[in-house]
């Protein structure tokens, strides 16, 4: 029995809000749905929103936003110059990420493409825990390289790393003197999503910074779920258990020169996004850019409004209460999905749970796309949309040697305070069926594949019977 006042488990999924306003959602019937798959090519980033009945494919820009950012809005100046609403917006910013000089942009794909237009030449190689997909993408489009330092636990599921997120300091060390001269900087990604959404610890985000410093390499945050690191840091890594968030997160940014954000993610928007950086300089570089892509410094392709609600959101987004449901929600979410014996990462991070699609589908092999498969299926079965696509990315062996390789997953993506337990327990009963039935999925071909960001475009046929 329980001691009084002895958390249970799962006491943390309590929400820490009450709901006050509701929007309806419906479940089409299942020929219905299967009939949305044939027009979406088999592929869920073209179903529309109207035919989803539970939206798990991300947990960006998809938050319900609060009562008193919904109120910060209605008192947004939009004055194009240095409006009041900006200044509420820098100084959130500087007092929660402790980075005096301040870029707002409309979403996190915007600084990436500003961060590497200004800093990235081509053959620069950029070294990552492991990139995000866009930012990637950013990286090569301007002819560099990016190269994913993340350790092989990743690839164990089964395994207990309490930070599967963290750099290879071989690796790095490998990379760095290899490429030294050519790395404009070290990206750290906080939580590390394409891990599985796994944290990074204080002393792998030091020892980054020693070898960093050692090679005269700046490092950069990532920071599009900095609060969830800092959460995680805070109940798995020794020495951390009494520091308050705000404290975690401040020593956290310490070590680098700079960050960017998705203020989609951790933020709690719908919008935005901005760089943070010491140096005024370099800001003022990347505000010149600003000016071209987005607009003026001082609202970065952003209404005013939006502004107000970032200052609001990155806030409320390092409540330890918020992140304690939030991360309590993904681990119920995951730990119901093993015990339908469905494999996923452990211990569960932070933007959802990452299941092994090669577990759920060993008939299939990775040219059938076993990851399309489970989409379709989920979709088929219940309604249910979730990520679900293979990713390559680009590493080195402990010598410094350039290799390739890849993960399959699917993501089940929580949005902030969307859905409830009954939410959740209705996925889990859709992947029972989709587990049952997984044996019977014969596979996919692929029809169409962009050479840019392919898992957002591609289209897919399921092998004839």
């Amino acid at each position: 029995m329980r001691e009084h006042g002895q958390e249970s488990q799962f006491d943390g999924l309590v929400e820490p809000y009450r709901i006050k306003v509701v929007e309806r959602i419906e479940l089409l019937p299942r020929k219905e749905r299967e009939e949305v798959l044939e027009r979406a090519f088999h592929s869920v980033t073209y179903i529309d929103s109207a035919d989803v009945f539970i939206d798990l494919a991300t947990d960006s820009g998809t938050t319900a936003m609060s009562d008193q950012q919904w109120a910060s809005m209605m008192i947004a100046d939009e004055a194009y110059v240095r409006s009041r609403s900006f200044t509420r917006f820098e100084k959130a910013i500087q007092d929660v990420v402790g980075y005096p000089h301040v870029v707002p942009t409309h979403q996190g794909r915007a600084a990436e493409n500003i961060v590497c237009e200004v800093l990235v030449k081509p053959d620069d190689v950029v070294l990552s825990n492991t990139h995000f997909d866009t930012a990637r993408a950013h990286v090569e489009h301007k002819r560099g390289l990016a190269l994913d330092l993340v350790g092989d636990a990743l690839w164990d599921f089964d395994k207990e790393a309490p930070f599967k997120g963290n750099f290879d300091l071989a690796k790095l060390e490998a990379a760095l003197d290899r490429f030294g001269r050519n790395v404009p900087f070290i990206s750290i990604t906080i939580t590390n999503n394409m891990a599985c959404s796994s944290p990074v610890s204080m002393e792998n985000i030091r020892e980054t910074k020693r070898l960093a410093d050692k090679h005269g390499v700046p490092i950069l945050f990532d920071a599009s779920r900095f609060a969830e690191n800092a959460y995680f840091i805070k109940q798995r890594e020794a020495g951390y258990a009494d520091k308050s968030i705000a404290d975690i997160v401040h020593e956290m940014f310490s070590y680098g020169e700079g960050c960017w954000m998705s203020a989609k993610k951790d933020a709690n928007v719908n919008i935005g996004g901005f760089i943070a950086v010491k140096n005024e300089d370099l800001s003022r570089r990347f505000q010149e850019r600003l000016v071209l892509y987005e607009g003026f410094p001082t609202y970065g392709g952003l209404a005013r409004r939006d502004l107000e609600a970032v200052a609001v959101g990155i806030r409320e987004g390092i409540e330890e209460s918020h992140l304690r449901q939030r991360t309590h929600q993904v681990a119920y979410l995951g730990a119901k999905f093993e015990e339908l014996g469905i494999r996923c990462s452990k211990p569960f991070g932070g933007s959802g749970v990452f299941i092994d699609v090669k577990d759920l589908y060993p008939h299939l092999s990775a040219d059938l796309f076993p990851d399309v498969a489970m989409g379709c299926d989920v979709y088929r079965e219940g309604g249910v949309r979730a990520a679900a696509f293979p990713f390559s990315i680009k590493t080195v062996d402990e010598k410094g040697e350039l290799l390739s390789r890849q993960f399959h997953f699917a993501r089940f993506a929580l949005p902030r305070r969307v859905y409830t337990q009954s939410h959740l327990d209705y996925v889990v009963r859709t992947m029972a069926k989709v587990k049952a039935s997984a044996a019977q999925n014969r596979g996919y071909r692929c029809t169409y594949r962009p050479e840019v960001l392919g898992h957002f475009f591609s289209k897919f046929e399921p092998i004839a019977g």
